[in-house]
């Protein structure tokens, strides 16, 4: 019974955060005004504001992550369980209050009457009436075959007699031609979205082999402490707090000199610097897993049955400083392209893009596990996720995921040249 409830508590959870994260966060950047849009001019400064706010979100975000693996950890070990779950629910409840308490100072997006309340059957009826006009839309050609017709381009349409109900389909939100436009969106950024996916598989190992990795490395500190493996993750938290303020205050105005733009360095090109940063932390990790199997060898020939090497934990510092930082840069620059580059009606969607890039990287982690355990086992080599950690070959997985994300990040960079941004396409709609 109490599995149950533990279950359905998780669940709900999961479906709350599904719900609110997407939402929220595209409703606070909206409160900044309509007028600034996403992408904008070189000369536009106001645009520094929503970069800022996806910045501090974040920062916000991380902050409220440390406090939960710290003083909460320290909560519930040391007061219980009951307490240490209370406090959340009552914070939450008071955040609900204190966010209702502002909705009459609030702006909201005005419903026009393009906005559709169903979209996935609105798009269908979008494409089906293009199609339509498609069909209905022809060119008769003189029969005199010696008379020569020239068709240039003009203002003029070729089909003059279906101009007016072109024009009431695109003033009918079931079936306007800017349904058709939003599907064209989603389109044109599920390129972007694909390539972002290994950095979502990446993010993905500090929870789970990273801190295997730790467990058999030495962890003592003094006589009778040992750090738990899984603190080191709060590295990543605290290079994210520590250095998120350096990024406005040093990165950007050396990035200004050296680009002289006004923003320093657009929002793709911030996502890329994160995956390259993203693969270096790999490269390090193999670099440590490599030492750490070296030793652990040797101790294995020296007659030793012992998994814990003489090789500090703190070894594993950089490639979570790396993470972190890399966060810095492809975590918030996914926010603010995916909220930028889709119309203000889709802007929930665009964010609920951002996040489905770790809901759906976590998926394609696993699968990459599954299909190496394939291959070691068709080939009776040992796994290289084996519980023996001697045994275990970590350094040949990260190295393949630095050469999986390296092919990304070439692909990525391929994409970004001919990336029809929004600010280069139609924006009416």
């Amino acid at each position: 019974m109490s599995s149950s409830f533990l279950s359905l508590s998780l669940y709900l959870i999961s479906l709350g955060q599904g719900g609110y994260n997407p939402s929220l966060q595209a409703f606070g950047a909206d409160q900044l005004g309509e007028e600034e849009e996403l992408p904008c001019s070189k000369e536009d400064k106001s645009c520094n504001k929503k970069t800022l706010f996806f910045q501090w979100w974040y920062f916000g975000v991380c902050s409220g992550s440390l406090l939960g693996v710290t003083v909460m950890s320290y909560i519930q070990d040391t007061f219980g369980w009951v307490l240490g779950f209370a406090i959340p629910a009552i914070s939450m409840i008071l955040s609900i209050l204190i966010f209702s308490g502002g909705s009459p100072i609030y702006l909201y997006k005005e419903h026009d009457v393009l906005q559709a309340k169903k979209p996935l059957r609105n798009i269908f009826q979008a494409v089906k009436a293009s199609a339509l006009r498609c069909f209905h839309c022809e060119i008769t050609l003189p029969n005199d075959k010696t008379e020569v017709v020239e068709l240039e381009l003009q203002e003029k349409p070729l089909c003059p007699e279906k101009l007016e109900s072109l024009k009431d389909l695109n003033k009918d939100p079931k079936g306007g031609m800017y349904l058709l436009a939003n599907a064209k969106v989603m389109v044109r950024l599920l390129p972007i979205w694909t390539m972002l996916l290994m950095f979502a598989v990446i993010f993905q190992q500090p929870a789970t082999f990273f801190t295997k990795q730790g467990m058999t490395m030495k962890r003592n500190i003094g006589a009778g402490f040992k750090i738990p493996p899984a603190t080191l993750q709060s590295a990543i938290t605290l290079s994210i707090i520590l250095l998120m303020p350096l990024y406005d205050k040093i990165f950007i105005p050396i990035t200004q000199v050296i680009t002289r733009q006004e923003r320093g360095i657009s929002v793709m090109q911030r996502m890329g610097i994160g995956m390259v940063l993203s693969i270096i932390a790999m490269i390090i990790a193999a670099l440590v897993e490599m030492r750490r199997l070296e030793i652990g060898s040797q101790m294995r020939s020296a007659g030793s049955q012992s998994e814990t090497v003489p090789l500090s934990i703190f070894w594993l510092l950089p490639q979570y400083i790396l993470l972190g930082i890399s966060d810095i840069f492809t975590v918030v620059g996914m926010q603010e392209f995916f909220y930028g580059e889709v119309p203000r009606h889709m802007r929930t969607m665009g964010i609920a893009l951002y996040t489905s890039v770790f809901g759906v990287g976590s998926f394609v982690s696993a699968l990459l596990i599954t299909l190496v355990e394939v291959y070691t086992s068709s080939k009776g080599i040992p796994s290289w996720f084996c519980d023996d950690m001697v045994e275990a070959r970590l350094d040949s997985y990260y190295w393949l995921l630095a050469w999986l994300s390296t092919v990304s990040l070439l692909l990525y960079a391929l994409l970004c040249r001919y990336y029809p941004k929004k600010s280069d396409s139609d924006n009416e709609y």
